[in-house]
């Protein structure tokens, strides 16, 4: 385990690499290029709320600020679980000539959505000094909460990415996984939408936990649920740590497989 944590540090440069052409990748052929990493959360905010708002008739004057913390957050998960589940798969020819870590590769997905996410947090400070929401010294816990939502979605990522390689449907399957966590938590609506009896979804489900507690910091001027947060952490770490494990004893049935 030691050592193979050590070979993917000195693969660093391969990690820097694979972020990089991640980046440059994702709107390498479009006329506005890193534009939509500011577009694209705004244009989701604006569906949103002419869904909920003009047509539904529902939200309150903050709606949203509340719309655009919980879409952004959203987008990061969504993608960096999507695409470090087809990371080894997309990287299956390289793979295949030369022994890289291969828990490197939903690594550097995972790294490259994160900074999407942070494109999208020029759009959520716009909306909060459009709609005068300030935050208070709770800010101060951004980064921890940035960490921990990049722990989680590293533990997921290794998993899926591992899985993935072996059961192919999983790609398909998680389209409809990750509707049911965007529907099951509180990304477009707000709290109180979902009979009694629901509610514990909202309770146990991580997503929702991470969701809420970045609202909590930016629009509702208190501290986030750190028993929430605690445990999504630990369990995460865990789950992290046997993963890389599991991928140092197995990593020549990866190759196989492809």
């Amino acid at each position: 385990m030691k050592t193979y944590i050590q070979e993917i540090l000195r693969r660093k440069d391969l990690l820097f690499y694979l972020v990089k052409s991640g980046l440059k990748a994702e709107h390498r052929n479009s006329y506005l290029g890193y534009f939509w990493w500011l577009l694209d959360p705004l244009l989701n905010v604006l569906v949103y709320y002419f869904l909920v708002v003009i047509i539904l008739g529902r939200g309150d004057e903050n709606y949203p600020v509340f719309l655009v913390i919980g879409l952004v957050v959203w987008r990061w998960i969504s993608s960096a679980v999507n695409s470090s589940a087809k990371s080894i798969l997309r990287y299956s020819s390289i793979i295949n000539q030369v022994y890289l870590p291969k828990s490197i590769f939903p690594l550097s997905f995972t790294i490259s959505q994160m900074f999407n996410f942070l494109f999208g947090l020029i759009v959520i400070a716009m909306f909060l000094v459009f709609f005068g929401v300030t935050p208070e010294w709770h800010i101060v816990y951004l980064p921890l909460l940035v960490m921990i939502t990049m722990i989680f979605l590293l533990a997921v990522g290794f998993v899926l990415a591992y899985v993935t390689v072996f059961v192919r449907d999983i790609d398909n399957i998680l389209t409809y996984v990750t509707r049911i966590f965007f529907y099951a938590s509180p990304i477009i609506w707000q709290g109180g939408r979902l009979p009694d009896k629901y509610s514990f979804f909202v309770d146990i489900n991580p997503i929702a936990i991470i969701v809420s507690a970045y609202r909590d910091i930016l629009m509702r001027q208190t501290s986030p649920d750190f028993t929430g947060l605690l445990v999504i952490t630990v369990i995460s770490i865990a789950v992290g740590v046997l993963a890389l494990y599991h991928y140092s004893r197995n990593e020549h049935k990866i190759i196989k497989a492809l």
